[in-house]
């Protein structure tokens, strides 16, 4: 296998983050694994360990079902829910009728049961969890005078962003509208706010995936089930609107995924724009297809991947050769211009800035796929160092 000079690398990574008028993310459940929190498979099993013995059962019961119609193997909480949610609308959530021997009501209360043990699994860790970095994150990006919208997508459930922008009085927004049970809205999603807009600044948080403070309601005063966001809440009354609600493919009624999945596919196609994407495996073919689609599209799209193992630098090797426009930094391979090389750290071809922000040389090891060390990377070169520890201390 070739070798590459990570200096050199990182060097033109530095350029281009310096010269980017366009820079967004996007955040997998890596980033929050960084902040003590489980990885989709951890969290699976934390779930089901949570479970009585016959839930188990129906557990174990649909999470085969759902990888013999998926194919994807193992099962994750999210097929899992999938799946049960797909029973719920065939037997319209009915005891008298089964589907794969799970009645529509068992589907419907393993659901609840599912959503509550998922908040339970995450919360606990989530409130204990130090979010210094992710602070001084925020701090960076809310100092970006940049034109463009500030976009942060995540398929993470957690609210450890919300956390950490609300600690620092950072503005965001995030789709939903109101103050008694703020509501989504479909048509604030769609739209992309002009320069002269007073919340033209605002960070926009995106979650795809959904949230642990959305909630299924059924109102008084509204005749059709709505989406609402909650405030701090101690316990789930209903279903957790996380993914992949079976709302998800009733394009018509523009549930949160679907709005949020279009705009993703609108802001990656709009221009010039430099992607960062932290803690995400690429094991979701949906979120695959759309970043893939606007690579092929949008040649002045440029997407970087900070890979945590090396594994998903293998991963993306057939989409490397067909798309250019890609790169992915991982451990001690990389992936550039569609060829995947080793790293090799030489500083007699190239003077090395500061590399133990990027390099272990204990271990011989690229560390910028840690979302901690990302950060530290990005704020280090953005000449707003300084600055931002100030802002930071004095909050």
């Amino acid at each position: 296998m070739e070798k590459l000079n990570i200096i050199r690398t990182i060097n033109n990574f530095r350029k281009i983050l310096a010269f980017s008028s366009n820079i967004g993310f996007f955040f997998g459940a890596g980033t929050s694994c960084s902040f003590g929190l489980p990885n989709i498979v951890g969290l699976t099993n934390d779930v089901k360990n949570m479970l009585s013995f016959d839930e188990q059962q129906d557990f174990e019961t649909a999470a085969k079902s759902a990888e013999l119609l998926t194919g994807i193997s193992p099962t994750t909480i999210e097929g899992i829910l999938n799946y049960l949610r797909q029973i719920r609308s065939i037997t319209g959530d009915r005891p008298d009728r089964t589907h794969e021997g799970i009645s529509g009501k068992t589907a419907q209360q393993l659901d609840v049961k599912i959503c509550t043990s998922i908040f339970e699994a995450i919360k606990t860790k989530e409130q204990t969890a130090d979010i210094s970095e992710l602070r001084r994150f925020f701090s960076w990006l809310n100092t970006l005078n940049k034109s463009s919208t500030k976009e942060i997508y995540t398929a993470n459930y957690d609210m450890l962003f919300e956390r950490a922008m609300e600690a620092n009085y950072i503005p965001y927004f995030d789709g939903f509208v109101g103050a008694h049970e703020p509501f989504f809205c479909a048509e604030s999603v769609d739209s992309f706010v002009l320069p002269s807009d007073m919340t033209a600044n605002w960070i926009r948080l995106w979650k795809i995936h959904g949230s642990l403070n959305w909630e299924e309601r059924l109102s008084s005063d509204y005749p059709d089930k709505k989406i609402v966001r909650v405030g701090e809440i101690s316990k789930p009354k209903n279903e957790l609107m996380i993914y992949p609600s079976r709302e998800k493919y009733e394009l018509s009624r523009k549930q949160p995924y679907i709005a949020y999945f279009d705009r993703l596919k609108t802001y990656l196609l709009r221009g010039e724009l430099l992607f960062l994407i932290s803690g995400y495996s690429f094991g979701d073919q949906h979120i695959n297809s759309t970043i893939f689609e606007c690579l092929r599209q949008n040649a002045r799209l440029y997407a970087v991947v900070f890979c945590y193992r090396d594994e998903d630098i293998q991963v993306l090797e057939n989409y490397g050769k067909s798309h250019l426009n890609l790169c992915a930094y991982g451990p001690s391979k990389a992936l550039v211009n569609g060829i995947i090389y080793e790293w090799k750290y030489d500083d007699t071809e190239d003077e090395a800035e500061k590399p133990e922000l990027y390099w272990d040389s204990a271990e011989s090891k690229c560390i910028i796929g840690d979302f901690k060390n990302m950060i530290k990377f990005i704020i280090e070169n953005s000449g707003q160092k300084a600055l931002i520890e100030e802002q930071f201390n004095g909050k």
